[in-house]
């Protein structure tokens, strides 16, 4: 599973991508996890919230801090 983070680093993004680490090695998900900053990469996915959250190419989550329930349901 290729997980995306898509922000600018701020504190919000960077909460966002740990919480889906801690998530995924809890549930014993296998993920690519990575961070997405160039503002054209971000902009291709039609995003105009950030941090988002991308999955699969599949944009699952934008604008704030997802809820842990909900970053539970992606795995």
């Amino acid at each position: 599973m290729e997980v995306k983070v898509l922000g600018s680093g701020c504190a919000n993004c960077n909460h966002t991508t740990a919480l889906i680490e801690q998530v995924a090695s809890e549930k014993g998900a296998a993920i690519t996890l990575s961070k997405v900053q160039d503002i054209k990469d971000i902009m291709s996915y039609h995003v105009m919230s950030l941090p988002a959250v991308v999955i699969d190419g599949k944009v699952v989550h934008a604008g704030g801090i997802p809820g842990r329930d909900k970053v539970e349901s992606w795995f």
